[in-house]
């Protein structure tokens, strides 16, 4: 794989289409320092970025929370987004737009520091290995936990807040799991490490966590969506790690991760039921013919 510092082509960087390695900031801003820093990730399927519109609100949402203000509007976002993909000619792939505090001010206080936004977009596969995908992955369950949500801007794409998730993953692949399921404050079943949570009962209805200290992903609510659209019941609730033995299906849902099925959490084991790849072909057409549209 190219280290992401050392690919070709443009980002677009505070306005402006730049070359991919001149894109750069200094060491003491304050995004990097103090976690000051929001963030996207969208799906480009076919040329055409899925729910941009819903991913850009959400971006200046969680701008907004974090106590700054996004110098440029959501439909220059937009746009710019749609610019930078058409530039580097992804087909099929992943965008990133960011926007941090710079680099004026060091320490807690960042009132006066620039806010910088970028943009940048490659092809990309799937998340998961492709082979993993078709068996399920399988899960651990992380020792940290989601925080309360009086603690964290919880509701946002904020920086700070992955840095348990890359601990969990992290601590997963050690032991030979592909990612690592998390609980939340109360001891609740919460999310993955960067995607949301489904389980299929023996009625053929699904569960999946109130998201009350986590994100409300983009597509969980499509496939939410989808799932009532073809009559499946869908309960949003607290789910106890204790209910896992009960369940016979499980899957995530994510920008990144789409439809993935669970096979196994630590010791619990599901079935990648006919359900799950309904839904997750229902999904995969879903983005292609929207991007068609």
């Amino acid at each position: 794989m190219i280290p992401y510092d050392k690919r070709d082509g443009k980002i677009w960087y505070n306005n402006e289409l730049v070359d991919w390695g001149n894109v750069k900031l200094h060491v003491l801003n304050h995004g990097l320092h103090y976690a000051s820093c929001v963030f996207e990730g969208l799906r480009v399927y076919d040329g055409e970025i899925f729910k941009l519109v819903e991913h850009t609100a959400r971006f200046f949402y969680s701008a907004k929370r974090m106590g700054f203000e996004i110098p440029y509007s959501e439909d220059e976002i937009n746009k710019a987004c749609v610019e930078t993909v058409k530039t580097q000619k992804v087909q099929n792939g992943y965008v990133r737009p960011i926007a941090w505090r710079g680099s004026e001010m060091m320490a807690i206080s960042a009132q006066h520091t620039k806010i910088h936004v970028a943009i940048a977009t490659w092809e990309w596969g799937s998340y998961f290995d492709p082979n993993l995908k078709l068996k399920g992955i399988k899960l651990n369950i992380s020792k940290w936990r989601r925080p309360a949500p009086n603690t964290i801007p919880w509701d946002t794409k904020a920086s700070g807040l992955y840095m348990i998730c890359t601990l969990s993953k992290h601590e997963a692949e050690k032991d030979g799991f592909t990612d690592s399921l998390m609980l939340d404050f109360e001891g609740n079943i919460a999310e993955a490490t960067g995607a949301n949570i489904f389980f299929k009962d023996k009625n053929g209805e699904i569960h999946t966590p109130i998201p009350d200290s986590f994100l409300d992903g983009i597509t969980r609510r499509t496939v939410i969506d989808i799932a009532k659209s073809k009559k499946i019941t869908v309960h949003e609730r607290k789910i106890s790690p204790d209910e896992l033995s009960k369940f016979e299906g499980c899957f995530l849902t994510g920008t990144a991760a789409e439809v993935t099925p669970v096979s196994q959490i630590n010791d619990f084991k599901f079935k990648v039921c006919k359900m799950i790849i309904d839904l997750s072909e229902s999904y995969q057409s879903l983005v292609r013919k929207k991007a068609a549209a």
